[in-house]
């Protein structure tokens, strides 16, 4: 067997997250032939996790790890910075799915694996002394500005009743305490989500697991792989590793190796962060100096302010297209720009003078029914792609536990992992293309004011 690969990453915008933070550590790119133990290619949440776990259960072996770009500039740099333990389901209007037991049981599956991501990266920030800016526990509210956005956290947070899992209601005057704008009038806490720096935490976990062994190179993409025996030769513009075992952590770009093609549902979601505030602006916003936001419904706009490394700043995240090629285009950062604008406006109208520093657009991976590629999809080829935008937490316990699989251990996680449905097949072209644009268009329309 042998491919070449079919399209590299391209990520439209700069990586915000990235951008605030000091210049990032100068890796290598593969300039040579090179064997190796294990090879993992795309150093985002789950190719590092997996690289981690690697060093830990292979101390002795060689683990090389292939980024197309700069480590914490391509998707992992580029989310809100959620890690979120409870149920969000993305394709449904208040992240809840139905309350039958077949379904109460994959939730509660769904949970231990995202507390399990969760308990792995703290665990991180201490084996690798990461401050918390890194990554913290903190919890994260549903905001809702409208009575069908309550509506919505009622249905929620009956959902979470209901299923065993804490959660605390916030009225107006408490949401207008946390976030310092009164535009929201209702709130649901759950205090189980970490928040992460996303670029920070990368940065620090790549150089963690270097002390541990592993070698990362930048600026190295795969561009193809052949089968040499019982090994694989993966090729870069000016180097190649010959291995007997390689890991595909790229999501969405899986289908550029030649694996799962038209099983995958790709998505552009778009943030914008605000320049840093100023000590007057900050005394008129209020509020707490840090807090996350999800929108009470799924297609509403995220909201972020973090008070760390970087400034005071407030992100905004709102509007997905559906784009199969993996690319956007200029143009179409600017058209989303403006909800950016407006959005921001609505919430934040003592800060009318602020203005957004940062735009960018970051892919999803998708499956239609909630489905994910995890296992041995050929000969010593492992996969853990498709997180169905949750990749903080399903990209870093994917990660570990393909490391895992990998290494022929069992456990009842790794169970848990596997018993999650494979992606299945889209809808001919134009079909996906015209029912996945109307159903996001009428989403972010019913949204309304959560928009």
């Amino acid at each position: 067997m042998s491919a070449t690969i079919a399209q590299l990453p391209q990520d439209p915008g700069p990586a915000a997250w990235d951008e605030i933070l000091p210049p990032a550590k100068l890796r290598p790119e593969l300039q040579q032939p090179l064997t190796a133990d294990w090879l993992i290619v795309g150093a985002g949440f789950a190719g590092l996790s997996a690289a981690r776990r690697l060093s830990e259960l292979h101390p002795g072996d060689r683990i090389v790890v292939l980024d197309a770009c700069r480590i914490a500039q391509g998707a992992s740099g580029r989310n809100s910075g959620f890690m979120i333990d409870v149920p969000h389901d993305l394709t449904s209007s208040n992240y809840a799915s139905d309350d039958s037991d077949q379904r109460l049981h994959h939730t509660h599956r769904e949970i231990r694996l995202n507390r399990a991501a969760i308990d792995y990266a703290l665990l991180a920030r201490e084996e690798f002394a990461m401050p918390d800016e890194a990554i913290r526990l903190s919890g994260k509210i549903n905001g809702a500005m409208s009575a069908r956005g309550q509506q919505h956290n009622d249905l929620y947070a009956e959902h979470l009743n209901q299923l065993g899992e804490a959660s605390e209601r916030l009225d107006a005057q408490a949401m207008f305490e946390v976030t310092g704008t009164r535009c929201y009038q209702d709130g649901l806490f759950s205090p189980g989500s970490a928040m992460l720096q996303p670029a920070l935490y990368t940065r620090l976990l790549a150089e963690g697991i270097e002390t541990n062994g592993v070698e990362c190179f930048e600026n190295s993409p795969a561009t193809s792989f052949v089968e040499q025996g019982s090994d694989w030769c993966v090729s870069t513009p000016n180097g190649s590793v010959t291995t007997p075992r390689v890991i595909l952590t790229v999501n969405g770009h899986l289908q550029s190796f030649g694996f799962f093609k038209r099983h995958l549902v790709h998505v552009f979601t778009y943030g914008s962060m605000t320049r840093e505030l100023s000590s007057d602006e900050i005394k008129r916003l209020g509020g707490q100096p840090n807090w996350a936001l999800t929108p009470a419904d799924a297609l509403g706009t995220t909201v972020r302010r973090v008070s760390d490394i970087g400034g005071d700043r407030i992100i905004i995240r709102n509007r997905a297209t559906y784009d199969p090629s993996m690319q956007v285009s200029a143009k179409r950062i600017n058209q989303v720009a403006q909800t950016h604008d407006e959005s921001f406006r609505q919430r934040f109208p003592m800060l009318g003078e602020v203005d957004m520093q940062y735009r960018w657009g970051g892919r999803l991976c998708l499956a239609r029914n909630g489905g994910t590629v995890f296992g041995e999809i050929a000969d010593g080829i492992f996969s853990a792609c498709c997180q169905n935008g949750l990749g903080t937490a399903r990209g870093t316990i994917g990660g570990k536990l393909i490391a895992e699989l990998a290494s022929g251990q069992t456990s009842d996680l790794l169970s848990d992992q596997q018993a999650q449905e494979l992606p299945n097949k889209l809808p001919p072209e134009p079909i996906a293309a015209l029912g996945a644009t109307a159903q996001l268009r009428w989403g972010e329309f019913r949204a309304g004011k959560e928009l």
